[in-house]
């Protein structure tokens, strides 16, 4: 390490030695004032190199926040926990239980509720080509955000070295197209369908193309502003690269692969006819149900979006990424189990529909965080101009459409298993 590093200017006749220099309240006309500086490295030797961050995050006034924020959290878990087990345990149990004691079709005539739809509990879909779709894109987003968290959370990721984590995502998600293709094609298969190309097409373009469609306004506008932080022409053709050569082929590969195998076994015949679905509640009605199904989610989230929000925009070092990866996982159980409940609800108003709205249920929490990015934009930022607005709502788009994936992916893989 240098030690009392000393910058001088040398064109100028000024020396920093002597009494402080003062100004006369006479003088007219322009001054220039000449300025030093004096920096000195010292090096200690107790801190170890993976430890050298460690001191910010003990610093940080907010540190205290971030606990009582995942305690919080865990507090909703075994709130969760508690009803799903209750559900499974004793409900669902005790239901089967006699269901499987009775011994003549007679008894069954009495049943009602989530019984009475064991038959239709797996038709297909409306638009099943779209929920296959989407589940594929959130697997290849589900498994790329929990490695590079991963990863972030052992050190590999450090904060000093600017856009190491985003080209670690970006990497991650153009090598996981297999997995992308695989479940989209494995559940396009389940729910009937046979353009097994067309969906891996829609796989690796739709949801791709929409995010590569904004960051590439979003570029344009930076260009036009002459801003430093825009991507060059060159960076974009090797995303550009990547995607077509890599992703697209890893995502025909899994396809492939999954469309040879047999299609999903529920083990339950499943009705020609489906029943017709009795009129529900207002509570059990499918908007109700997806409003209520994000608060829980979002409510153990939120604020770590603050502080990744004050990251992005407010130039703010992040560095909590163990946070992170605990609100991460605690994000995936409380929205498996905040769905299986309503999902149960559902089922006993004979409702089977239950596809498209597990998916969205959880997904309403990426609505709730657009609705906590404008509040956060106009209390907390002071963005003028145009352009600047632009940029900020092109950017939460991206992030509120990958959120809105991840979180739909989460439920329906555990409804399925």
């Amino acid at each position: 390490w240098e030690k009392n590093k000393r910058y001088v200017h040398t064109h100028t006749h000024t020396h920093c030695s002597g009494p402080c220099m003062d100004i006369s309240n006479k003088a007219s006309g322009e001054i220039k004032i000449a300025c030093t500086y004096s920096v000195s490295f010292e090096e200690d030797k107790n801190i170890r190199w993976a430890s050298r961050w460690d001191y910010i995050l003990e610093s940080m006034p907010h540190t205290h926040i971030q606990w009582f924020s995942i305690m919080n959290s865990l507090v909703i878990v075994l709130f969760l926990s508690g009803m799903v087990a209750m559900i499974m345990l004793w409900t669902l149990h005790n239901d089967i239980a006699r269901y499987n004691q009775m011994d003549s079709t007679e008894d069954a005539q009495g049943e009602f509720g989530w019984k009475l739809v064991h038959g239709d509990i797996f038709c297909p879909p409306r638009k099943g080509m779209l929920v296959s779709v989407f589940l594929g894109s959130g697997m290849q987003i589900l498994i790329t955000t929990f490695v590079t968290l991963f990863f972030a959370c052992l050190g590999f990721l450090s904060p000093a070295n600017q856009g190491a984590l985003m080209t670690c995502a970006v990497v991650l998600w153009v090598l996981l197209g297999t997995p992308a293709g695989y479940a989209a094609t494995k559940f396009y298969k389940s729910f009937g369908g046979e353009k097994w190309k067309t969906n891996v097409l829609l796989t690796s373009f739709l949801c791709s193309g929409i995010v590569f469609a904004d960051f590439f306004i979003m570029n344009l506008i930076l260009l036009g502003e002459g801003s430093s932080v825009a991507i060059p022409f060159g960076t974009l053709v090797v995303i550009l690269a990547l995607w077509f050569c890599i992703s697209v082929t890893l995502t025909f590969i899994g396809a492939y692969f999954s469309f040879k195998k047999n299609a999903i076994d529920h083990q339950v015949q499943t009705n020609e006819i489906p029943r017709q679905i009795l009129e529900q509640s207002f509570y059990i009605k499918p908007l109700p149900g997806i409003i209520v199904g994000g608060i829980l989610p979002f409510d153990c989230i939120f604020i770590q979006v603050f502080f990744i929000l004050n990251s992005i925009w407010s130039q703010q070092m992040f560095y909590m990424f163990g946070f992170l990866f605990m609100v991460f996982i605690i994000l995936v159980i409380t929205c498996s189990e905040a769905t299986i409940l309503l999902c149960y609800f559902h089922l006993c108003a004979e409702d089977y529909h239950w596809q498209w709205r597990s998916f969205l249920t959880s997904d309403f929490t990426a609505v709730y965080f657009l609705i906590y990015a404008i509040y956060y934009l106009f209390s907390k930022l002071q963005i003028t101009g145009t352009a600047s607005t632009i940029l900020y709502f092109g950017y939460t788009m991206i992030m509120v459409l990958i959120f809105f994936l991840f979180t739909g992916t989460i439920v329906f893989f555990v409804k399925v298993d």
